[in-house]
């Protein structure tokens, strides 16, 4: 197996929790903004509310990378990019495929963030022969037939599912076959991989369902509030003072 796949980020080894791993992308989008406007430095809590995290939890985040920043100056933008960049695995080039061009598949390949991040599309694949030739964000789709051998020319380990729910697990499992590490999933379906693989599942109809929770409590917070202040406006005369009416809810 090529050696190329085996390079991991360093955070591992460094025993960086996985929660600081989570929210590094958070800071480094963030710190990204800021020196595209080209500011220099940044306070903790300017960074923090800018990330949307706590201060502390940020300070105590950026002491894993040893980076502490300077009292009365902040941190410096330009290295603490650069320094998360590396800690994330950013520095290097890693070549992506995406399995399953329909509506989504054709969207990510077409996003523009990926190159910018440190990530290369290498290839486009589809089980529809139909689909194979044709181009999408400059790239001409491949077959299925094909992942294997594009797998092991492009020394690919990070591949992107976004097929059917029924026929990601079959393409999980030639993915991981061929020497794919990590997986971001956007099939609403849960993977079964074995030890070593990782598993990014993005699941937007389950987004939308725990906006809609928020939204319902929400709503019936406002409701009862409504109520509340509905009883208080009405009142009868008691002999113990004012005693609320009976109000129907």
């Amino acid at each position: 197996m090529a050696t190329g796949r085996t390079h991991r980020p360093a955070t591992r080894s460094r025993g960086i929790p996985e929660a600081t791993v989570a929210r590094l992308p958070l800071y480094l989008r963030a710190l990204t903004a800021l020196s595209e406007r080209s500011v220099p430095t940044v306070s903790s809590e300017e960074l923090a509310t800018a990330a949307g995290v706590n201060s502390a939890k940020l300070r105590k985040d950026f002491s894993y990378l040893g980076s502490y920043g300077t009292r009365g100056v902040g941190y410096d933008v330009e290295y603490l990019v650069y320094q998360i960049s590396r800690e994330l695995g950013l520095t290097q080039d890693w070549p992506v495929v995406i399995v399953g061009i329909g509506n989504l598949g054709a969207a990510l390949a077409n996003y523009g963030g990926f190159a910018s991040r440190g990530f290369r599309v290498a290839a486009l694949i589809d089980a529809d022969a139909a689909q194979t030739g044709k181009m999408v964000a400059g790239l001409p789709i491949r077959h299925t037939d094909e992942l294997e051998s594009i797998i092991s020319d492009n020394l690919v380990s990070i591949g992107v599912i976004a097929t059917p729910a029924g026929a990601a697990q079959e393409v999980c499992d030639r993915l991981v076959a061929a020497g794919v590490t990590s997986i971001l999933n956007f099939a609403p379906t849960v993977l079964s991989v074995p030890d070593g693989v990782d598993v990014r599942k993005v699941d937007l109809s389950i987004e939308l369902q725990i906006l809609a929770f928020h939204e319902q409590r929400k709503a019936g917070e406002e409701l009862g509030e409504a109520v509340a202040t509905a009883r208080k406006a009405v009142r009868r005369p008691g002999s113990d003072g004012d005693v609320p009416a009976v109000m129907p809810v």
